[in-house]
């Protein structure tokens, strides 16, 4: 069936354009003939569909590839502020032992500042003698630790650059893999619209009853006299945030509020009921929790095709909301118009 960027991200327009050419003159079916039956509209929509496909496999590398980096950026940022603090505390320490030593060489008991600094409870540091003493025995093995984790911070700072400089360059490279794409799409999108109206209802047609056939059959399973129909409170939520968004556009890599992709509706809306999950489809079927299908319930997410590159809410009675691809809107769908991998419970 559909394939990923990898199989056909050789792809060009120029397969769409000789399809979309030839199905812009191409005559009527026969009367009495199947609308279904392959042939050059077929062809045309098999073609879109994988380049919509593969965007959406691209899209959500490039996603993926951001998280990682964004994730990364907040570590580095994290140990570099330890390294200032440890710095910071270091300085305060060296100059506090200098004056200490100082205060012994003249004979003086430990300053005050130096016993507040070492004190797990400066609030009694003044009056606990036994405690300055201690402080005095160990400042030199306090900042010898200090320097010592000083210095693991920064190897660890500098590691985690190196790695954040690779994933940059990972975030790059899928950027461009999904441009391609894109632009492949455009100049098919630019054909398909000088198609004529009624070559654009067949291909609706076949489009609709691919997926009427699939939804007939899941349903003639009995799968939904097994599945279940109540949803928690947090999937009631989710799906009351994604029934608000319905009709707003597709857009990739967008999660709201005014347009979303797959994932991005998906996450949003469990987001607003209270839970966080991953971004992508692909990291949402890696990480949640698989439920069989037969005990999926209104909530649960609905992970599409083999390489887990699309999403939608499974909102109960066989039907899902989706945001589908580009040129669509955010709408309701039957659950089995698509290739089923899976589904996961964000609220196990």
């Amino acid at each position: 069936m559909r394939r990923t960027l990898r199989a056909h991200g050789h792809r060009t327009a120029a397969t769409v354009t000789l399809a979309l050419a030839l199905a812009a003159t191409a005559p009527p079916p026969p009367a009495g003939a199947d609308p279904a039956r392959p042939g050059t509209l077929a062809e045309v929509r098999a073609e879109l569909e994988r380049l919509y496909h593969d965007a959406e496999v691209a899209t959500n590398k490039y996603d993926a590839a951001d998280e990682k980096v964004t994730a990364q950026e907040k570590r580095v940022r994290t140990l570099r502020s330890r390294i200032e603090a440890a710095e910071t505390r270091l300085g305060r320490l060296t100059s506090l032992a200098g004056a200490a030593a100082r205060a012994q060489y003249r004979g003086d008991s430990l300053p005050a500042e130096m016993q507040f600094a070492l004190s797990d409870n400066p609030e009694h540091a003044l009056d606990n003698a036994s405690l300055a003493r201690q402080a005095q025995q160990a400042t030199q093995g306090v900042l010898t630790a200090l320097t010592a984790t000083r210095e693991d911070l920064e190897k660890r700072t500098d590691d985690a650059t190196e790695v954040l400089k690779s994933l940059r360059e990972s975030r790059r490279t899928k950027d461009t893999q999904r441009r391609t794409v894109e632009r492949h799409i455009e100049d098919a999108k630019k054909l398909e619209s000088r198609l004529e109206k009624k070559e654009i209802e067949r291909i609706a047609a076949l489009e609709k009853k691919e997926a009427d056939d699939a939804q007939a059959k899941w349903v003639g399973s009995g799968i939904l006299d097994r599945v279940g129909t109540e949803a928690t409170p947090a999937g009631k939520k989710a799906i009351e945030f994604a029934t608000r968004q319905l009709g707003k556009p597709y857009v990739w890599g967008a999660e709201g509020p005014d347009s979303y992709d797959c994932s991005g509706l998906t996450s949003q809306a469990w987001l607003h009921a209270g839970h966080v999950i991953p971004r992508t489809s692909e990291e949402q079927w890696r990480r949640l929790k698989r439920v069989p299908i037969e005990d999926m319930r209104p909530g649960d997410l609905i992970i599409y095709f083999a390489d887990a590159s699309h999403v939608a809410l499974y909102i109960g009675d066989g039907k899902i909301i989706q945001a589908p691809r580009p040129g669509r809107w955010v709408y309701v769908s039957p659950a089995a118009s698509m290739e089923i991998l899976g589904v996961v419970r964000p609220d196990a």
